[in-house]
């Protein structure tokens, strides 16, 4: 399993004063799998996704990523897990999530920066790849956020996750504030890229609906606790 999570409480603060939102979860995620999280407002779907990432509390059990326990990380060795890409987050709103005064080539890049792995050629290259990856014209690279479409912001957001090749992608409502007919085209989109990766992907929606089709499986979450799978 690329995700292990065994009767883990979640949560934020401090382990001796902090607050568990989430208690006693179990649930994996295959590689390749495409995994639905379903759950009304305040059932806990965010801290669930962000414990994930490193950003949550561990109060008990275990939460394993790519064979790493996040709750042993600490410091550089949690910097190093984040910057690693393994986990990409894209958010529910693409305008939100992307800087207005920066150029898209430059929000696609920032990952990679980051990393300092490659040349300044190689990043521009990749950007350009990722761009087209999401079904883009490179050309729009110089663009901001504000003159694209929406659907067309969405791309620009997937390509700026995809462009650090992640074994898990998660995906916050990714087609909420989308028209039917984009929301058609990223979610073709979304399957196509996990095949041709043997990418996971976990979708965190609180409409069933909107994930049953697209899903392998649904993990239904109700204030703290998986009630359903």
């Amino acid at each position: 399993d690329l995700v292990r999570i065994e009767k883990a409480g979640l949560g934020y603060g401090g382990r001796s004063r902090g607050h568990a939102v989430l208690r006693d979860i179990s649930l994996t995620i295959g590689i390749d799998e495409r995994v639905g999280l379903i759950g009304e407002t305040g059932s806990g779907k965010s801290t669930l996704a962000r414990s994930l990432l490193g950003l949550t509390t561990v109060f008990s059990g275990s939460v394993r990523v790519d064979g790493t326990d996040l709750a042993s990380l600490r410091g550089r060795t949690l910097r190093a897990f984040r910057r690693s890409g393994v986990v990409q987050y894209v958010y529910q709103d693409p305008l939100r999530s992307l800087d207005p005064d920066v150029e898209v080539s430059a929000s696609i890049a920032e990952g990679l920066l980051i990393r300092a792995e490659l040349s300044t050629d190689e990043v521009r290259q990749a950007v350009d790849d990722a761009i087209r990856l999401v079904g883009l014209d490179p050309s729009l690279r110089k663009r901001f956020p504000g003159e694209l479409s929406g659907g067309q912001r969405q791309r620009i957001v997937l390509a700026r996750a995809l462009v650090l090749s992640p074994q898990l992608l998660i995906l916050d409502e990714p087609v909420s504030a989308l028209d039917a007919s984009s929301r058609v085209q990223i979610l073709d989109l979304l399957r196509l890229v996990a095949d041709e990766r043997r990418m996971s992907q976990l979708f965190i929606s609180h409409d069933l609906g909107s994930v049953a089709g697209v899903t392998d499986r649904l993990i239904v979450l109700y204030r703290g606790e998986i009630v359903e799978q």
